[in-house]
């Protein structure tokens, strides 16, 4: 694999990733003003319902998948093989996961009040199983994700502008995203013929499978609960009013962590294939890069976003969604953290096989956000539940670096925290002022990101901030080159 490879990967990952921020912040402030909190709550409530759901039809295999699939990628046969027991226990899996959905859609009279809407949102179950996205990955195939991926989000796009038009449209709503971010899985599921052969090998070992996707689904079921935990307990225990204000402020949180998290995402199959192959020097360096990457990446846009929550909320979402200001600047630091156990997870200790470290911070991390919800969302519903999400990845990142804390020790000494800070401290006195101007929330947000951004990279390029130079070369040879 050459170098080269990788910075394709990476450019078409971030590509993707400005597709996954562009596609909510233009659809966002249409639909957040017709459906309002209580439409948008209702279609937050049931995604985070229908996840758990999700998440046990695919049994650990988005992550196991990709590590099996690429540290056998240069064997087709044994590739074909991995992918068939995989698809097959994922299918399985899939049928016992609706079997229990529709009991529970059933029996549950939260879920029955909304019986149309969680069907039309259980789709993204069966197409996740069958996309098999895991297998690309494995084999980097980014370019085809990204293009992919793309297309469908322009067809979602216009079916939103075109179909939905008042409040009561929220099923619509609900089904355009499952087309967005699952219909393409179909695509998947036909070009899957260029990679393995379709014609059944037989002689099947399932059962190899089981321990380490069991490994996996535990991690999977630890990380869905505290992730989703907050909309779920906020529709049963608050409002779906409620609901939608923290929607508001997640909506934004995950734009910014995909940002963060983009180059680790890119990483994960190239460190599988280091670790296969006992590469020890190249894995240790691209772990670097990927810690340095997240804290100069995720603290500016942490310390922006708390800054410019109200205009962000407001241009986003509009002034119906005032709720959503202080959950949003409670939450704006799990970026950090939620950045690096990305890198200390799933980019260390799932390719080195310590998958089960990462189970126990996440399954610490889900108690302490039960915990915290259930004292805090009673008195300050969806700012109790910003707090809750805080302090459980807090904690997840806590176990991880104490588990990790010799090899990465060294690691995070020569992070240049002072420099970074100096950067900020410098960039909030260059954009602060903004605040003062009453102009509208668009204005604000532009002018005030490119003085805060601009000036935050500047500095990092004068001082000679090792990752910032690197990018700025690469940009600035390719237009060069282009001229």
């Amino acid at each position: 694999m050459k170098n080269k490879s990788l910075k394709v990967n990476f450019v078409m990952n971030i590509i993707l990733t400005l597709s996954s921020f562009i596609f909510p912040l233009i659809t966002f402030p249409y639909i957040s003003r017709i459906l309002l909190p209580d439409g948008t709550g209702k279609v937050s409530f049931a995604a985070s319902i229908i996840s758990y759901f999700s998440m046990f039809a695919q049994l650990g295999i988005p992550t196991y998948g990709i590590r099996i699939c690429a540290s056998v990628r240069e064997n087709k046969e044994k590739l074909t093989k991995s992918v068939h027991e995989l698809l097959i226990i994922n299918l399985l899996m899939s049928f016992i996961s609706y079997c229990a959905f529709f009991v529970c859609l059933s029996v549950v009279p939260k879920m029955q009040e909304e019986k149309t809407l969680f069907i039309v949102m259980s789709f993204t179950i069966i197409l996740n199983s069958i996309g098999m996205e895991w297998l690309y990955k494995a084999l980097e195939q980014y370019t085809y994700i990204t293009i992919r991926s793309i297309i469908f989000k322009i067809v979602a796009l216009l079916a939103m502008f075109l179909l939905i038009h008042k409040q009561s449209d929220y099923i619509i709503y609900g089904g355009i995203t499952i087309f967005a971010a699952s219909a393409s899985n179909i695509f998947n599921f036909i070009n899957i013929h260029k990679y393995i052969n379709l014609k059944p090998l037989g002689n099947y070992n399932l059962k190899q499978h089981f321990k380490p996707i069991s490994i996996f689904f535990a991690m999977a079921c630890a990380s869905t609960i505290y992730v989703n935990l907050d909309s779920v307990m906020l529709g049963f225990m608050a409002t779906d009013i409620d609901v939608g204000y923290y929607n508001a402020a997640v909506k934004i949180k995950n734009i910014l962590v995909s940002i963060v998290t983009s180059l680790g995402t890119v990483l994960l199959p190239r460190v599988s294939y280091y670790i296969e192959n006992k590469m020890m020097y190249e894995f240790k360096k691209i772990t670097k890069k990927a810690i340095n990457f997240t804290f100069i990446i995720a603290t500016p846009l942490m310390i922006y976003f708390i800054m410019f929550a109200r205009e962000g909320i407001f241009f986003l979402s509009g002034e119906a969604y005032v709720g959503a200001i202080i959950p949003m600047q409670l939450i704006m630091p799990t970026l950090l953290f939620i950045g690096v156990t990305n890198v200390l997870g799933i980019q260390i200790l799932v390719p080195l096989g310590k998958e089960k470290i990462v189970l126990y911070s996440e399954i610490i991390g889900a108690i302490t956000d039960i915990i915290i919800n259930a004292i805090l969302i009673p008195r300050f519903v969806s700012a109790g539940a910003a707090i809750g999400t805080l302090i459980a990845e807090l904690s997840v990142f806590i176990v991880q670096y104490l588990s990790l804390r010799n090899e990465v020790k060294s690691v995070f000494r020569q992070l240049h925290y002072f420099r970074i800070i100096v950067a900020i401290v410098l960039s909030i006195i260059a954009s602060i002022w903004i605040k003062i101007i009453n102009i509208n929330y668009f204005v604000t947000l532009v002018i005030s990101s490119i003085l805060f951004f601009g000036t935050y990279i500047i500095f990092l390029l004068l001082k000679k901030e090792e990752l910032i130079v690197e990018i700025w070369n690469m940009v600035t040879i390719k237009f060069l080159k282009k001229k």
